[in-house]
C-alpha cells in the first residue's frame, strides 16, 4: 500500500479533473472567504475577555487572514495549470509551501508594524513563526483534504449518472431493433434496393445509441436519425405512414440527446397508425423560445387506444434521461385529445442555439 501510494505521488494527477478547485472563480473565492472569516470569528470567541467581545481583535484578525487567503487563492489560481502536469507530491508541496510562507511572511510584517513601527528593524520570534506555521499546516491539511473528498464525491455522482444514463438508453434499443429488423426482412425480396437503404439507416440508428449516452447532440442529428427511422417505417406501411414536419423555430443547433424523439414517432406508428388500416399521419411540431425547448408529436389514433405496456416505459426512459441531463425543469407528457394522440417534451436549454 506505502508504494502504491509513493507511486501515485511521483506520477501527474490522473484524470482531466485536478483535486485542487479553480480558485479564480467568484465561488470559491466567497467560499473560501466565509470560511476564514467563521474561522476567525470562532478563534476570537474561544479568547479569554474581561470586558466584553473584542471587536477590534476581530478586525485585526480578519485583516491579517483575509489577506493570506486571498493572495493563496491568487498564487495557487496561477499555479494550477503548472501543478496540473506535476507530479502529485509536487502540487501537494506546492500548496503547502505558498500557503505557508504567505502565513509567515504577513506575521513577520504584522509584529514589525505593529509593535517594532515601520522604522526599525523587523525581529524574528521563532514561537510566534513556529505556532502560525503549524496552525497554516493544519488549515490547509483539512482544506486539501476537503477539496479531495469533494471531487471524489463528484467523481462518484458523474460515475453514477453515466451509469443511470447508459441504462436508461439500452432500454430503449429494442424498440426499433425487432421493428426495423421485421421491415428489412419483408423488404429483401420485393424491394433489395430498399432493403439495403433501410439496414444503412438502421445502423445510423445504432451507432447514434451505442455512443455515449451522457452525450448530447443537437436537432439536425436527431432529425437526421427519425427520418432514417421513418424511411424504414415506410417502406413497410407505405402510403399508410404520413408525416409533417413544423420544426422552422427549432434551430438546426439545439442541444437535444440523440434518439429523444425517435422513441414517440415509434409509440406513433405502434399504437396509432399500424392498427388502423388506412394508416393515419403524423405531426411533429418543435419550437425553441425563452430558453426552453418545445418538441410535440400528435398523431391520428383508432378509436381503442392499445395501453401496450412499452409505450410508457418509453416516455419514462425519455423523462430520466432530459431529467438527468437538464435538471428536474424537463418533462414529458402524453394525453389523448379526441381523434388525435399527444406527446410532448419540454426541457429548458440555456445555451442559446
Amino acid at each position: 500500500m506505502k508504494n502504491g501510494l509513493w507511486t501515485l505521488l511521483k506520477k501527474p494527477y490522473p484524470g482531466e479533473d485536478f483535486f485542487l478547485p479553480d480558485l479564480c472563480s467568484s465561488v470559491a473565492v466567497f467560499t473560501l472567504v466565509v470560511l476564514a472569516e467563521l474561522v476567525v470569528l470562532l478563534w476570537v470567541l474561544a479568547q479569554p475577555v474581561a470586558g466584553g467581545f473584542d471587536w477590534l481583535q476581530l478586525a485585526m484578525a480578519s485583516l491579517f487572514v483575509q489577506w493570506i487567503v486571498l493572495l493563496s487563492a491568487a498564487l495557487l489560481c496561477r499555479l494550477r495549470p503548472w501543478m496540473q502536469r506535476r507530479p502529485l507530491g509536487l502540487a501537494i508541496a506546492a500548496c503547502y509551501a505558498v500557503v505557508i510562507s504567505l502565513v509567515l511572511l504577513f506575521t513577520v510584517l504584522g509584529e514589525w508594524v505593529l509593535h517594532q513601527g515601520m522604522l526599525g528593524v523587523p525581529q524574528l520570534d521563532g514561537e510566534l513563526l513556529l505556532r502560525h506555521g503549524l496552525i497554516a499546516a493544519i488549515m490547509t491539511s483539512l482544506l486539501l483534504r476537503y477539496f479531495y473528498l469533494q471531487q471524489q464525491w463528484q467523481r462518484q455522482t458523474q460515475a453514477e449518472l453515466k451509469a443511470r444514463l447508459q441504462s436508461l438508453q439500452s432500454r430503449i434499443r429494442p424498440h426499433f431493433l425487432f421493428n426495423s429488423l421485421n421491415s428489412i426482412v419483408s423488404l429483401i425480396e420485393s424491394a433489395p434496393d430498399k432493403a439495403e437503404n433501410a439496414v444503412l439507416d438502421l445502423a445510423d440508428l445504432f451507432r447514434a445509441n451505442l455512443g455515449e449516452a451522457e452525450g448530447v447532440a443537437t436537432w439536425a442529428e436527431e432529425r437526421r436519425l427519425c427520418e432514417g427511422y421513418l424511411r424504414i417505417e415506410q417502406y413497410r406501411l407505405g402510403d399508410r405512414l404520413r408525416v409533417e414536419w413544423d420544426t422552422d423555430a427549432l434551430p438546426a443547433t439545439t442541444p437535444m440527446p440523440l434518439l429523444t424523439l425517435q422513441p414517440l414517432l415509434e409509440n406513433a406508428i405502434l399504437h396509432g397508425l399500424q392498427p388502423s388500416l388506412s394508416g393515419g399521419d403524423i405531426l411533429i411540431h418543435g419550437v425553441y423560445r425563452s430558453g426552453v425547448v418545445e418538441l410535440e408529436v400528435s398523431n391520428s389514433c383508432p378509436d381503442v387506444v392499445d395501453s401496450h405496456q412499452g409505450a410508457r416505459m418509453a416516455l419514462q426512459n425519455i423523462r430520466a434521461r432530459l431529467a438527468a441531463l437538464f435538471g428536474p425543469q424537463a418533462s414529458v407528457e402524453a394525453w389523448r385529445d379526441g381523434p388525435r394522440y399527444f406527446s410532448k417534451l419540454v426541457y429548458p436549454c440555456s445555451k442559446r442555439p
